[in-house]
């Protein structure tokens, strides 16, 4: 019987067990996909806490990629044997077999590898509704400075060069020095390591005093009113994680000096049509066949070690992105 990660309440990562899961056969718009591997996600863990709150028991995981082992009534973009990938609701991926919606489920190119796709689908989109999608009212042309926290991350180091390839100045943050490197090393024009410098008062050296068109920021609490100070007049916040705590509640108020906007954006309603997610997966798997963009996995554990996986990811520890294998 096919392995699977599940949890039967939220907690810590010693909430996590593998357990014997049957899997059936896909219904009507389903495709059951055999993994070969597993992308991991901050997402995870907030499910896996239960800041997102979810039905238990609950099995984790909302990126793979792997081969498709047969295919439901109505689907004709995908058949049996096709190299897939895919990032979509519901949570399931943990596993080595699962039936889920065909929705978001995308041809693989023979061209990018199966631990490339479970490790860039979920990161790689985000990336492109932000770069893409998620504007300010001026818009972003060549020789804009923009701000991205957590840059070395998973989604941070594909957006430093996605954002290198569309001409921006992108200044990124990250909690040491060599995590600022590897920033530079994929893009960024500047770098700040926040833990030792005050990020706002360098946003402000670096684009003499007119501060930044928009701010992506996955991090949340730690990062926020300063981030809010780095804008200049009518310039995008635009929150997409919370990997410190959720942002406190604020007045809008302190929007009105310098006219901001704030959105919290999500991939999920980006991706919430065929042609819409096909549309953004062309978009990311041009860049990556290109060469403009590499994805970098810094780190594999085996299915069995999600604990340990979850452990490095909350304390910081990784860089780039990781996988599970199966």
């Amino acid at each position: 019987m096919p392995l699977a990660v599940q949890i039967s309440q939220p907690g810590g990562p010693e909430e996590m067990r593998l357990v014997d899961l049957p899997v059936g056969d896909p219904g009507p718009g389903q495709v059951r996909i055999r993994h070969k591997a597993i992308g991991l996600n901050f997402i995870d863990v907030y499910q896996r806490t239960g800041l997102y709150t979810l039905p238990m028991p609950l099995t984790l995981g909302m990126e793979g990629a792997g081969l498709i082992e047969a295919v439901g009534e109505g689907v004709t973009h995908l058949k049996v044997g096709d190299r897939a990938a895919y990032a979509g609701h519901p949570p399931g991926s943990y596993s080595e077999v699962r039936v889920m919606p065909a929705l978001p489920v995308c041809k693989l190119p023979e061209s990018i590898s199966f631990e490339t796709g479970a490790a860039m689908m979920l990161k790689g989109l985000t990336a492109q509704y932000l770069l893409r999608k998620t504007l300010p009212s001026e818009g972003l042309v060549a020789g804009d400075h923009i701000l991205w926290h957590a840059a070395a991350g998973g989604v941070g180091l594909i957006a430093c060069q996605w954002a290198k390839s569309l001409g921006y100045q992108l200044i990124a943050t990250a909690g040491s020095e060599e995590k600022c490197k590897l920033a530079l090393a994929n893009g960024a024009t500047h770098a700040i390591n926040y833990r030792t410098e005050d990020f706002a008062a360098r946003v402000k050296d670096i684009t003499g005093g007119k501060g930044v068109k928009v701010v992506y920021d996955s991090v949340g609490k730690d990062t926020w009113d300063k981030s809010i100070e780095c804008l200049r007049p009518f310039g995008l916040m635009a929150s997409f994680g919370n990997a410190s705590g959720p942002v406190p509640p604020f007045s809008p108020a302190i929007l009105v000096a310098k006219s901001l906007y704030v959105t919290r954006a999500g991939l999920f309603t980006h991706i919430a049509t065929r042609e819409g997610c096909q549309k953004m997966a062309d978009d990311l798997f041009d860049v990556v066949g290109s060469g403009k963009v590499k994805i970098h996995i810094e780190q594999r554990f085996p299915l069995a070690e999600v604990q340990a996986a979850h452990r490095a990811l909350e304390a910081r520890k990784t860089t780039g992105s990781t996988i599970l294998t199966v």
